[in-house]
């Protein structure tokens, strides 16, 4: 089976709303798939250090439209800082149908293995810290809402996730602040 591709962003970042490209209502996530990327995110935060996110309907509404442009072109690429407001972005691709939502943010989870403390962009043990962004954007302590959609093509899934305040700023020293 193959592994989902993930992409990074410069303000990066990670969750979505549901399977057939579709919004998520009012304050918490509509739909048990929604709710699973919102645990997902809130479980990884939880055992950062950083306190839980909640759930943006207008996050998710940008998400939507952004995830069915991606699944109209059938290609992974970051909206620009203007067309996402700002706000920070996670993107996942993945065979239709084949992937949970638990999976998918799992995904931008993995990173943590390069991860190490400090100051952005000084933050992966690699040396290049779009090996952490998605990572450091799902437990940036800043970030306080979330908001994401998936959008299907006839091949895949195309996962956007949008975070407010945007995390992955320069400068802004990052830290595990949970027992180890």
């Amino acid at each position: 089976m193959t592994r989902g591709r993930i992409i990074s962003a410069f303000a990066a970042a990670a969750v979505l709303a549901a399977a057939g490209s579709s919004a998520i209502g009012a304050g918490a996530p509509g739909n048990r798939f929604a709710g699973e990327l919102l645990e997902a995110h809130n479980s990884e935060r939880v055992t950062f250090g950083a306190p839980k996110l909640q759930w943006s309907d207008k996050l998710a509404a940008e998400a939507h439209q952004w995830a069915q442009t991606l699944a109209r072109e059938g290609r992974m690429r970051h909206a620009t800082n203007d067309e996402r407001k700002g706000a920070g972005e996670n993107l996942w691709m993945g065979p239709a149908g084949q992937y949970s939502a638990s999976f998918m943010v799992g995904a931008f989870a993995e990173e943590k293995r390069h991860f190490r403390e400090g100051k952005f962009p000084h933050i992966s043990r690699t040396g290049n810290w779009r090996d952490v962004g998605h990572y450091t954007q799902v437990v940036w302590h800043g970030t306080k809402e979330i908001g994401c959609a998936v959008a299907r093509n006839q091949r895949d899934d195309f996962l956007v996730c949008r975070y407010w305040p945007a995390g992955n700023t320069y400068g802004v020293e990052i830290r595990q602040l949970a027992s180890r």
